[in-house]
């Protein structure tokens, strides 16, 4: 398993992470997403062997979701 701290502009508002966390969920090698609505942090658990970091950021961004740096 890998883990992963990403931050997204969006996901500080319901919407947008109840969007985040399906889209991740339904990702196959994803094993769990944590969304911190204050800093729209988020915390994915992955399994390397099933899934690479840029399929998962790219899977979040086609749903209009924007990384911060």
């Amino acid at each position: 398993m890998a883990d992963m701290t990403l931050f997204i502009k969006e996901a500080t508002s319901m919407l947008p992470i109840q969007t985040l966390e399906t889209v991740l969920m339904q990702m196959d090698g994803v094993e769990r997403a944590l969304v911190d609505t204050e800093d729209g942090e988020v915390k994915i658990t992955y399994n390397e062997n099933q899934v690479a970091q840029e399929k998962i950021i790219n899977r979040i961004q086609e749903h209009g979701l924007h990384l911060l740096e």
